[in-house]
């Protein structure tokens, strides 16, 4: 998500899995093999090596420290003493932002930039690239938060379960990390903060994990076409105002190329000669992997390297991609005749009125209030600022 107050991201649905490599449907993109097979014989920890269960920890350790992240960020934010008023005062400095400032139940902007959240000029003009990654760990809400962990819990565990805590973990983080790159290209003015970049990067990882290694599947067409459709409608969604579908695109990309990196199997054939039971003829294989495999593998890995070091450097020498691409910014947000996607960050002008009396006019709208405040916070002016131009 970016922008003034921190909005909704989208909820990610996933595809069902099946259970068996001759189960019908899809119900399983991830664990195709038949390890029933009376052809496969199962090595001594009880299962075939290359398509063993892994016992998920990694994702549920990832859900409880963006909550942790979340519970304090709100206790930074401190609501009663920074701002005028409070949503759910009874919770203390726990209480969330005014509704207009952010519709998410959470943190006014400035807290999160406190707390570690992508703002471009930081990274462009002190050099803080860390941001690109810190901000992936923040949620601008009780709603963005819940979202994005449901997500992570029912596309994470599965994968983690089939390809383990390394690969899943990497995918994650650098998928994350592709998104905020991606979103700091063509988003400027505006503050990023979610995980959905990473979770749109295990989307992309599932289906070029489906494509690298096709051999191993049963229904093929149907698996890929379910898959696909799911992560263009997600995609679609990004469309809607106050939506970072850049974070999305890119963490998709980068969760693709690196599906096909660290999410590669050996091929049926190799894995049935490899584990086929005694008096079991199986055809003789001689290579691990297929040749696609090892040409999709070389050009992900140098797509990825490429990829991420032009985008660093163009993000630290200040580029704006949108100088180079006119209509990029529809893949984030299109315009109608329901909503604008114009999402400048709020500005106000303030005049002192008479005793402690402040006239605070949004530069975006026009809007003006008046406002009685003894020594006000910083925090507090921008929380009202933001309230009036949104």
């Amino acid at each position: 998500m970016a922008g003034g107050p921190p909005p909704s991201e989208v909820q990610i649905r996933v595809l069902p899995h099946s259970s068996s490599r001759r189960s019908g449907g899809v119900r399983n993109l991830v664990h195709p093999v038949d390890e029933d097979s009376p052809a496969l014989r199962r090595n001594a920890v009880g299962g075939v090596k290359h398509f063993k269960k892994w016992w998920p920890w990694l994702i549920p350790v990832f859900v409880v420290a963006n909550t942790v992240m979340f519970v304090i960020t709100m206790y930074v934010n401190n609501c009663p003493k920074n701002s005028v008023s409070c949503i759910a005062r009874f919770l203390g400095r726990f209480s969330f932002q005014p509704f207009k400032e952010n519709p998410l139940l959470g943190p006014s902007s400035s807290t999160l930039q406190k707390m570690g959240a992508l703002r471009v000029s930081k990274v462009v003009d002190k050099h803080q690239v860390w941001l690109l990654i810190t901000c992936i760990w923040l949620h601008g809400g009780v709603f963005h938060l819940l979202a994005n962990m449901l997500s992570l819990l029912v596309i994470g565990i599965r994968l983690e379960q089939e390809f383990g805590f390394v690969r899943i973990g990497l995918l994650y983080i650098i998928a994350g990390l592709g998104g905020s790159l991606m979103s700091a290209l063509f988003i400027q003015s505006n503050i990023s903060v979610g995980a959905s970049g990473a979770l749109f990067g295990l989307l992309g990882g599932m289906l070029s994990e489906l494509i690298t290694n096709w051999t191993i599947y049963a229904n093929k067409v149907a698996a890929f076409i379910t898959l696909l459709v799911i992560i263009v409608i997600n995609l679609a969604v990004g469309i809607l105002p106050h939506v970072d579908n850049f974070a999305h695109i890119g963490g998709f990309l980068s969760g693709f190329f690196l599906g096909f990196v660290f999410l590669i199997r050996p091929h049926f054939g190799w894995v049935n000669q490899r584990y086929a039971s005694p008096g079991y003829r199986a055809n003789s294989v001689q290579s691990k992997f297929k040749m696609y495999q090892c040409i999709l593998w070389l050009m992900s890995l140098i797509i990825l390297i490429v990829g991420f070091t032009v985008g660093v450097v163009m993000l630290l020498r200040g580029v704006d991609a949108n100088d180079h691409c006119s209509w990029c910014h529809y893949l984030s947000c299109v315009p109608t005749s329901r909503w604008s996607c114009n999402s400048q960050p709020a500005s106000c002008s303030i005049e002192s009125g008479i005793g402690s009396q402040l006239n605070i006019t949004c530069v975006n709208n026009g809007k003006s209030g008046l406002y009685n405040l003894s020594n006000p916070s910083d925090s507090q002016i921008q929380g009202l600022c933001s309230q009036l131009c949104n």
